[in-house]
C-alpha cells in the first residue's frame, strides 16, 4: 500500500485533481465581483443589500479555514476533500439558480462552507503525498491556479457578463467542480490519521467570534468608524482571537495547535508569507483601480494588460519549486523578494505619463518576483514540520492567509481615501495670484474658454474648476503611489523575516520523517 501512495503515477495524476479543485475556488472568488451591478439589477436591489452575497462569502470562509485542521484529522483529508468539491459545487449550482439576491446569499453560504476547505486541505494533502525532496515542484504546479485563477477571473467574468448570461459565472464551477470529485474519488488515497478525543467546541466559539467579526467590520468599504457598532464589534472581534490563543496553548487537545510556532523557520516563514499577500492583495486592488479611474482604461483593457505577469507567476513557480528542491531555497526566495521589492518601489512611482509598455513591463517583473518567493517559502516553511502537524501548518498558514488580504485591502482603502485628501489640500493652498505658474495655467485656460466665445465670468469659473479637476487627479496619482509603496515596504520586511530562517537541510528532513 505504502508503495502505491508513493508511487510516481498516483501522485502527480492525484495531483491533478487537487490543482483543479484549488482553480476552482480561486477562480469564483475574482469573478464574482464583476457580476455584482448585474445581479443589483436583476433582483432589484441596493448596493448594501447585493454586497452580502460578497459578504457572507467572506464571513463564512473565516469561520470555517480554522477548522479544517481538526476535521482533516478527524475524517481524514481525501473525504474532506471531496466534501468541499461536493460543498462548492452544489452551491454554485444553487448560486446559478438563485431567484432573489436573500436566495443567493443562503448558496454562497454554502459555497463558501466548500471554498474555505478546499485550500487548506488541498495543501495538507500535497505534503502528505510528497518527500521533501519532490514538495518544491508539486507545490509550484499547484500554484500556477493559485495565480492563474485570478488573472482569468475578470477577463472572464467581464466577457460572461457583456456577451452570454450572467449567472455562468456560477455554472463555470459546475464542470470543473464533478470533474474534480470523479478524479479524486478514484486517485486519492486516504492517508492514515488520527481522530482527536475531544472536541474543543471553546476554541472553535472564540475563533469563529473573533475571525468573523473582525472581517465584518473590514468588508466594509470604506468603514464608518463614527458608526459605533464598528468599534465595538471590531474589539469585540480582537478580544475573543486573544481568548482563542490563550485557550489553544492551555487545553490538551486544541482547534488549533499553536505549538508549530515553535518551530522558528515556520514562524518566519509564516511573517514573510503574510506580508507577502499583503503586497500581492495591495496591488491586486491598487493597480487596476489606478488604471481605470484615472488611466481611463476599461476593465478588458485591465485585464489584459495585467494578464502576462500573472502568466509569468505562473510559469516561475514550478521552475523555482523544481530548483528549490535540490538547492538551499533561499537561493532563489531573496532574489524573488529582491526583485518584487524593486518592482514594487517602482510601481509607487508611476503617473499619468507612464508608457503602457513600462507598466507591463514593472508588473511582469514583480509576477516574476512573486513567482520565486511565494510557494518556495511556502514548502520551505511546512517542510520543518513532521508529518503529524502538516494539517495544522496548512491551517495556520490559510487563516493567516485570508485575514492579511482583508487586513491589506482596508489599509489600502483607508489610505487612498485620506492621502487623497491630504494631497488634494497641499496643492490646492499652492494655487495663489503669487505662484506664477498656476497664475499662468488659469489666465491660458480662461483666454482658450474665452475664445470659444463664453463669457468673461464664465471662463473664469470653468478655468477654475478645471485647474481644481487637475489638482485632484493629480492628488489621487500620488495617494496610489503612496500605497503600492505600501507594499513595497511590506515586502521589504518580509526579507528581513526570511534572512532571519536558518537553513539546517538535514535536521530538518529528519525532523519530517519523525
Amino acid at each position: 500500500m505504502e508503495k502505491d501512495i508513493t508511487s510516481d503515477s498516483y501522485r502527480w495524476f492525484a495531483l491533478a485533481a487537487v490543482v483543479m479543485g484549488t482553480f476552482m475556488a480561486i477562480l469564483d472568488t475574482s469573478i464574482v465581483n464583476i457580476g455584482i451591478p448585474k445581479m443589483m439589477a436583476v433582483f432589484n436591489v441596493s448596493l448594501d443589500s447585493v454586497q452580502w452575497v460578497l459578504t457572507a462569502y467572506t464571513l463564512t470562509l473565516g469561520a470555517i479555514v480554522p477548522l479544517t485542521g481538526f476535521l482533516g484529522e478527524k475524517f481524514g483529508n481525501k473525504k474532506l476533500y471531496i466534501f468541499a468539491l461536493i460543498s462548492f459545487t452544489l452551491g454554485s449550482f444553487l448560486c446559478g439558480m438563485s431567484w432573489s439576491n436573500s436566495a443567493m446569499i443562503i448558496f454562497r453560504v454554502l459555497q463558501a462552507i466548500g471554498g474555505g476547505m478546499i485550500m487548506p486541505v488541498s495543501m495538507t494533502i500535497i505534503f502528505q503525498m510528497f518527500e521533501p525532496k519532490e514538495r518544491g515542484l508539486a507545490m509550484g504546479f499547484w500554484g500556477i491556479a493559485s495565480m492563474a485563477a485570478p488573472a482569468i477571473g475578470p477577463t472572464l467574468g467581464g466577457f460572461i457578463i457583456e456577451k452570454l448570461d450572467w449567472r455562468l459565472i456560477f455554472y463555470v464551477n459546475v464542470p470543473i467542480g464533478i470533474t474534480a470529485i470523479i478524479l479524486s474519488t478514484i486517485l486519492l488515497k486516504e492517508f492514515p490519521h488520527k481522530a482527536p478525543e475531544k472536541v474543543d467546541i471553546t476554541g472553535f466559539i472564540f475563533s469563529t467570534v473573533g475571525i468573523v467579526s473582525i472581517l465584518y467590520v473590514l468588508s466594509e468599504n470604506p468603514i464608518d468608524w463614527s458608526d459605533v457598532q464598528n468599534p465595538v464589534i471590531l474589539t469585540i472581534g480582537i478580544f475573543n482571537l486573544i481568548m482563542f490563543v490563550i485557550n489553544e496553548l492551555t487545553v490538551s487537545e486544541p482547534l488549533l495547535d499553536l505549538k508549530v510556532l515553535k518551530k522558528l523557520n515556520f514562524s518566519f516563514s509564516l511573517i514573510a508569507l503574510t506580508l507577502i499577500n499583503m503586497a500581492l492583495m495591495g496591488g491586486v486592488y491598487a493597480i487596476p483601480l489606478f488604471l481605470q479611474r484615472l488611466k481611463g482604461y476599461t476593465a478588458m483593457q485591465t485585464g489584459i494588460l495585467m494578464f502576462p505577469s500573472a502568466i509569468v507567476t505562473g510559469l516561475m513557480m514550478p521552475i523555482s519549486g523544481k530548483v528549490v528542491d535540490k538547492i538551499n531555497p533561499k537561493v532563489i526566495i531573496l532574489p524573488g523578494l529582491v526583485l518584487l521589492g524593486i518592482s514594487s518601489y517602482q510601481l509607487a512611482e508611476i503617473d499619468l505619463n507612464t508608457s503602457r509598455d513600462m507598466t507591463n513591463l514593472l508588473l511582469i517583473l514583480r509576477g516574476a518576483g512573486l513567482g520565486l518567493s511565494m510557494m518556495p517559502l511556502t514548502t520551505l516553511g511546512m517542510n520543518v514540520l513532521p508529518q503529524s502537524l502538516i494539517s495544522q501548518g496548512s491551517t495556520l498558514q490559510n487563516t493567516f492567509k485570508q485575514i492579511a488580504g482583508s487586513v491589506s485591502i482596508t489599509m489600502m482603502t483607508l489610505s487612498l481615501t485620506s492621502k487623497s485628501d491630504i494631497y488634494y489640500y497641499r496643492l490646492s493652498e499652492q494655487v495663489t495670484p503669487f505662484n506664477m505658474q498656476a497664475s499662468v495655467f488659469f489666465n491660458q485656460m480662461q483666454s482658450k474658454l474665452t475664445l470659444n466665445g463664453i463669457s468673461l465670468t464664465q471662463s473664469q469659473v470653468q478655468a477654475k474648476s478645471i485647474l481644481m479637476g487637475l489638482l485632484k487627479k493629480q492628488a489621487s496619482v500620488s495617494a496610489f503611489d503612496y500605497i503600492l509603496m505600501l507594499c513595497a515596504l511590506f515586502v521589504l520586511i518580509a526579507l528581513i523575516s526570511t534572512l532571519l530562517i536558518k537553513i539546517k537541510h538535514k535536521v530538518e528532513i529528519e525532523s519530517v520523517e519523525n
